[in-house]
């Protein structure tokens, strides 16, 4: 089976677009590890669409922020800006769907869907002090996890050595192929599709196969432009703005 994995969406319907046309005819199902709405300029097409494809979709921090969850006291003030803005532009019925979405872990098969950790939900996995006690307590062999916006992930080999996953990709398109390994075990990140901070400002997204037991990562440039206009023209910050050109 292959499956194609989107996070941390962020209301931006030109990379949401475009990740699923770079993946188009190279997967059989899609699951989302959350963060469907929060900064962008669309929330409500980008939950819209994501209802029609995806069979399973995990809560993130700001769908639960801006579904009235939570109150999004522990944002920055740039993202709760941006919330409050999502808050007021959601239907009714995007906001109960977004209320409604479970909480990770889910499992799949022989591994995981989280958004932020696999006993919280909210925790970042940024380094070997997160991955760690992580990795060495996993239910499953592989957890896929977002929430970080940085593509990659980390593992312990058979062996038990721990090695972060990550790389760089020059060119458009497929990224690096990662092989899952008898008695590995893994946190893997496909990175985000609407706002990656890993110091590359176009969209990512990771296919699994998982009867190959192989992950393979991908970035692709977008229509960014487009984007930026529409948030300009939706008063959002200068900021939120500006940062999708750098990602970061």
């Amino acid at each position: 089976m292959r499956y194609l994995f989107l996070s941390d969406i962020h209301s931006n319907l030109e990379a949401l677009e475009r990740c699923l046309e770079v993946a188009a005819g190279k997967y059989k199902e899609i699951l989302c590890l959350g963060d469907l709405v929060g900064y962008g300029p669309d929330p409500n097409a980008a939950v819209e669409r994501m209802r029609g494809l995806a069979r399973i979709i995990i809560r993130g921090n700001h769908d639960k922020a801006c579904s009235g969850l939570t109150d999004a006291a522990e944002f920055n003030p740039l993202a709760r800006l941006g919330t409050d803005w999502t808050r007021n532009q959601l239907t009714p019925e995007n906001i109960e769907f977004l209320r409604a979405l479970p909480a990770g872990p889910v499992q799949i098969e022989w591994f995981e869907a989280v958004h932020g950790a696999p006993i919280d939900e909210d925790e970042y996995i940024l380094g070997p002090g997160q991955a760690l006690p992580a990795l060495r307590n996993l239910q499953a062999q592989a957890v896929f996890f977002g929430h970080t916006h940085y593509q990659g992930g980390f593992m312990l080999t058979a062996k038990g050595r721990f090695q972060s996953i990550r790389w760089s990709c020059k060119d458009d398109g497929h990224t690096n192929t990662l092989p899952i390994e008898e008695g590995g075990r893994y946190l893997i990140n496909p990175g985000s599709v609407g706002q990656p901070r890993d110091g590359d400002w176009r969209a990512g997204f990771a296919i699994l196969d998982s009867t190959q037991n192989q992950v393979e990562y991908y970035r692709t440039p977008y229509d960014l432009p487009s984007t930026q206009k529409k948030m300009r023209q939706a008063g959002l910050p200068e900021p939120l703005v500006r940062r999708l050109e750098f990602g970061r």
